[in-house]
């Protein structure tokens, strides 16, 4: 039987779902590049605040599960930096399921609500050095922008954001 895959806006009680993906995906993808004591907090700070993020404002993330299984969230809205542009804010997927399909799953289901919201384009930042993250956007028509900012994590060296854009489809 084929893998099933869903998409369905979070909802208030999908809190702990939301914070155990981050923080295995985050403890993952961004670990390794902080400190140990950084990396610890940054796992345990993402697993518990989802709740009150989803108690402020559910309707602008999206759950993505693979037959049945949660496996993939994204928050996305108006852009911060951009006005006029949407902006995906978190984007992230459970390490159990990278290559299994879901995040470009998710990926199309995001696109397709901003363009709903009216949103000709939009755009993200992620790490300069995960060429993992950077090979999918690329692949799901991302391009650099050239634009970069440091993010400071806590205890060690900042750590390189690259932005990356994109139009929507259909817009």
């Amino acid at each position: 039987m084929p893998d099933v895959i869903t998409v369905r806006s979070a909802q208030p009680g999908d809190g702990d779902v939301l914070g155990e993906i981050h923080a295995l995906s985050w403890g993952v993808s961004h670990g390794p590049l902080c400190t140990p004591k950084v990396a610890a907090a940054g796992v345990e700070e993402r697993r518990s605040k989802w709740h009150g993020i989803l108690a402020e404002d559910a309707d602008t993330i999206l759950l993505a599960r693979l037959n049945e299984r949660p496996g993939a969230f994204a928050r996305y809205g108006a852009s911060t930096s951009r006005p006029g542009s949407a902006e995906i804010h978190t984007f992230f997927a459970h390490p159990d399921v990278w290559g299994s399909g879901i995040a470009t799953a998710l990926l199309e289901a995001v696109l397709e609500r901003v363009g709903e919201a009216g949103y000709a384009d939009v755009h993200l930042w992620t790490l300069r050095d995960s060429a993992q993250a950077r090979r999918f956007y690329a692949k799901n028509g991302f391009a650099e922008t050239g634009r970069t900012h440091d993010h400071d994590f806590g205890e060690g060296a900042p750590l390189v954001l690259v932005e990356l854009e994109r139009a929507v489809p259909g817009r």
